[in-house]
């Protein structure tokens, strides 16, 4: 049975700093793809990072790199995204999502993926 599970999100000033959890099965996170997402009100799901296991490639949106650091613990089998100096701009719900394989190309893309977790509200505060 697939799930996805978020957790970590909050409330936080700008500059400050989150971290997101997701946690998955029915996947296997040495192979397969997860991304985050988010969504802001009255915006459509955009992606923010993925990683892709077979391989290890990572991919950022231009905003967040430098930012954001995506990662993963085989042992708990749950994908992190890291979000530092966080602005306002960063509000959203933020989703993970699971995908068996998916192009380098096309990992920020919502379409790419079959599975969606609930999301967590992450909330920047100026």
């Amino acid at each position: 049975q697939v799930q996805l599970v978020e957790s970590g999100g909050g409330l936080v000033q700008t500059g400050g700093a989150l971290r997101l959890s997701c946690e998955v099965s029915g996947f296997f996170l040495d192979y397969d793809t997860i991304g985050w997402f988010r969504q802001a009100p009255g915006k459509e799901r955009e992606g923010v990072s993925s990683l892709r296991g077979s391989d290890g490639k990572v991919v950022y949106r231009d905003d967040v790199a430098g930012r954001f650091t995506i990662s993963r613990d085989d042992a708990k089998d749950t994908i992190y995204l890291q979000m530092n100096s966080l602005k306002p701009e960063d509000t959203a719900i933020y989703y993970c999502a699971a995908a068996r394989v998916v192009v380098g190309s096309r990992m920020l893309l919502t379409s790419s993926y079959s599975y969606w977790g609930q999301g967590t509200q992450v909330t920047v505060s100026s």
